[in-house]
């Protein structure tokens, strides 16, 4: 069974690490030159988020944001346990339980930037009772 019950539950929870990844100054201007848009599309239950870099915006829906030029597909179970740290997106991406599109090696080069919001993500579980995310 999924761990995410809706598609507002994976925007509050998935989108709002990408939220306020983009409230601190110093990640964002690590993030900008970069250049890169990112979206994910998420499954069980159905999910996008378009994190544009540049911009320093998140636009969660379908068709909402720029026209990415990296995309990633996986479950919304699987971006929690990526956020809890629990999944090397290298591995994943190996074992097909993540698909990229594009230029993937651009999104690589900056994930270790992503660790510096696995400690806000979990604090968030936290704050909500979502032990059940947080057990995933």
């Amino acid at each position: 069974m999924a761990a995410f019950s809706s598609e507002a539950e994976v925007y509050e929870f998935l989108g709002g690490v990408f939220r306020r990844g983009m409230g601190d100054a110093d990640l964002v201007a690590k993030l900008e030159p970069t250049g890169i848009v990112l979206r994910i599309t998420y499954t069980d239950p159905d999910a996008v988020i378009t994190v544009d870099m540049p911009g320093k915006e998140v636009h969660q829906g379908a068709g909402l944001g720029p026209e990415p030029n990296v995309e990633l597909f996986m479950t919304a179970d699987t971006g929690n346990r990526f956020w809890l740290g629990k999944v090397v997106l290298p591995v994943a991406l190996a074992k097909g339980q993540v698909r990229a599109k594009g230029p993937v090696a651009k999104l690589l080069k900056v994930l270790p930037l992503a660790k510096q919001m696995f400690g806000p993500y979990r604090e968030h579980l936290e704050s909500a009772g979502r032990t059940d995310l947080l057990n995933a």
